[in-house]
């Protein structure tokens, strides 16, 4: 279905016209306006970050605003279960690890993917992966931006009640990290409830063996940005394009 999304902090929104000459005006938040003609639509989606949500492969995700970055609100879950016996191959099913071979932890913190397979074997900066179409996953660039717009405090991109101490979570951001732990690739899991790693989509050398991540500890509030192995089981949190 082919979809016209709008990412948008619209005030209200009106239709003009005949049926033959169809216009919509949207009010921006600065007083403007942009009147658009959707005569020759037969269907069209206002897609308004923070407010819409995200159909894909059978779940729904919200959706949240933060700085000029629209953000999924939960990690990606999506493709079939491995087992911690196996690993990921390019053979055009998305696999996933749920971390203790459990699927309910997969339903509750998403899946674990490595690198390759986050990315669905293209190398490219920016790639949708095995995002929903119109969203991809992050930069580490679009990592920084984040980090920027929350003032470098991880505790702003924690849900409430993960971390401890200094590194208590407040979710102001609305992101609402969980500590979703990892896929180690020596064949185990580890640091469920302590650490929260997200891939990026950028290679820390091009064609080499790690790429760049963003994680976040469950005793303290700093931001780190790393590179690590591309055969770690890492979770995936999608931007809109």
């Amino acid at each position: 279905m082919k979809l016209i999304l709008l990412s948008l902090f619209v005030l209200f929104t009106a239709v003009e016209g005949s049926a033959q000459n169809k216009t919509l005006t949207l009010y921006y938040p600065d007083d403007s306006t942009n009147v658009l003609n959707i005569s020759e639509l037969d269907s069209m989606t206002i897609f308004i970050c923070g407010v819409s949500k995200v159909y894909y492969e059978g779940k729904i995700y919200n959706t949240v605003q933060i700085g000029d970055q629209c953000w999924l609100k939960e990690n990606l879950n999506v493709g079939t279960r491995i087992n911690i016996s196996e690993n990921s191959s390019d053979n055009s099913i998305i696999e996933k690890s749920c971390y203790g071979d459990d699927e309910a932890n997969c339903d509750e913190y998403g899946g674990l993917y490595s690198w390759d397979e986050a990315m669905q074997y293209d190398t490219t900066s920016g790639s949708r992966g095995i995002c929903p179409p119109g969203w991809h996953i992050p930069t580490i660039g679009e990592y920084t931006l984040l980090k920027n717009a929350v003032s470098s405090s991880g505790n702003a991109l924690k849900e409430i009640g993960q971390g401890s101490g200094a590194g208590a979570g407040t979710n102001t951001s609305g992101f609402s990290a969980l500590l979703s732990g990892l896929r180690d690739f020596d064949g185990s899991f580890s640091d469920l409830g302590g650490v929260f790693w997200f891939w990026s989509s950028t290679e820390s050398s091009p064609g080499g063996s790690q790429a760049y991540i963003m994680y976040l500890l469950g005793y303290t509030s700093i931001i780190y940005l790393d590179d690590y192995h591309k055969a770690y089981g890492y979770s995936v949190r999608c931007i809109k394009d």
